[in-house]
């Protein structure tokens, strides 16, 4: 298992950027370009992107969608959710994998809108046709 500061300095900025997905509001375009640039500057595919989203962040971020206020969101604190991301992934193997892909479908829809949109977007940016 890699150490934190690997783990923060391979996906930090990565689910950072992400994390704007389980805000209250709409993304805007502005937020919907950044993302893109942060994922490509890490080179991951649709299908790895699909379960950093599904089995990385939605466990965690789900659950602060449900309990933060979008005002209160803007001020969260990137350290806080960094550690609890980290947090949730070095226990993400096992039973507890298994259970978070069993359950993906529930805690991504509320923003499953969200995630093809960028997908969307990004399969633009890279020149690939969309599904339709």
């Amino acid at each position: 298992m890699m150490d934190i500061e690997t783990l923060v300095a391979e996906r930090g900025e990565l689910w950072l950027a992400l994390a704007p997905l389980w805000l209250e509001r709409e993304p805007g375009e502005t937020d919907y370009a950044r993302m893109i640039e942060v994922i490509e500057r890490h080179d991951l595919s649709l299908d790895q992107l699909e379960w950093i989203f599904r089995l990385e962040l939605a466990p965690v971020l789900s659950r602060h969608q449900v309990s933060v206020a979008g005002s209160e969101w803007r001020s969260f604190n990137e350290d806080r959710l960094l550690r609890q991301l980290v947090g949730h992934y070095r226990r993400l193997r096992g039973w507890r994998k298994g259970f978070w892909t069993l359950f993906s479908g529930l805690t991504t829809m509320m923003t499953r809108h969200r995630w093809n949109q960028l997908m969307t977007r990004l399969m633009a940016a890279r020149g690939e046709q969309p599904p339709t």
